[in-house]
């Protein structure tokens, strides 16, 4: 049972290696890392993994336009912006770093339709409880986990946005980690949820010709009982983001439900 453990821990770790591999080596879990590089881009946008264009289709078919959202982690990404162009009446914006809350409150300060907020999403106290219909995550719980105490950290961000999220709320978590890293993360006490996985590639990525690729990336990925992936499933793109649609069930179901 110990060695399962160590095991399981490895992986983690090896994904969130692998994201800081991808920048470099970044401390991406760091808040002083943020402001020293929103300071150092001056302001300049920047979307993580995938612009709103791409994530569209999952984003309309759970979210409806007139829902209250919290997009955690916003950064200098334009997908808030998009969406507002897309019909969304409402977005609350936090992130860790002031330097670029401050920054994007600037740029968007005739939009009445965007609000930023300087905010940890592992304490999001200043929020009601089930005061959002919606929440998405676009690499935050993926910098959290490049940090130190990352399990621990992870854990508070998914209690406090199950508490933040209205029954039936959604939680739209895009992230580089599949399942056997994802899960578990997921599975907090206190914590139902129904759970939809689509997989999409990379931004740019060639599909191989002749490969048996999927006939479309808005199709969800058949899942396990235990919420895994069938065996032998490999996404073509090696480094494919995994989008789970996960909805607030009632409290008191034994086990999160898989879709």
């Amino acid at each position: 049972m110990e060695r399962g453990r160590n095991n399981e821990e490895e992986k983690e770790e090896d994904v969130a290696m692998s994201a800081q591999q991808r920048g470099g080596g970044c401390n991406y879990g760091d808040a002083l890392y943020w402001d020293a590089r929103y300071l150092e881009e001056g302001g300049a946008s920047f979307d993580w993994y995938q612009r709103y264009a791409a994530l569209r289709p999952f984003v309309r078919k759970f979210v409806p336009t007139s829902s209250r959202v919290l997009m955690v982690g916003c950064g200098s990404a334009l997908m808030s912006e998009d969406m507002v162009k897309d019909g969304y009446v409402e977005i609350m914006n936090i992130d860790v770093s002031s330097i670029v809350i401050e920054m994007m409150r600037r740029k968007y300060v005739s939009v009445r339709q965007l609000k930023y907020m300087q905010m940890d999403v592992r304490d999001m106290g200043f929020f009601s409880d089930e005061s959002f219909d919606c929440v998405i995550d676009k690499g935050t719980l993926d910098s959290l986990m490049c940090g130190p105490d990352a399990p621990l950290s992870a854990a508070q961000m998914i209690q406090e946005v199950n508490r933040l999220l209205k029954q039936d709320g959604i939680f739209i978590l895009i992230t580089y980690g599949d399942p056997s890293v994802r899960f578990h993360h997921m599975n907090q006490e206190g914590c139902y949820w129904k759970i939809i996985l689509y997989i999409i590639p990379r931004p740019g990525f060639q599909v191989t010709p002749g490969s048996s690729s999927r006939k479309s990336f808005t199709e969800p990925v058949p899942l396990t009982e235990k919420g895994q992936l069938p065996a032998g499933f490999v996404p073509e793109d090696p480094d494919s983001h995994y989008i789970y649609i996960c909805k607030k069930l009632p409290h008191g179901l034994i086990q999160p439900l898989v879709q």
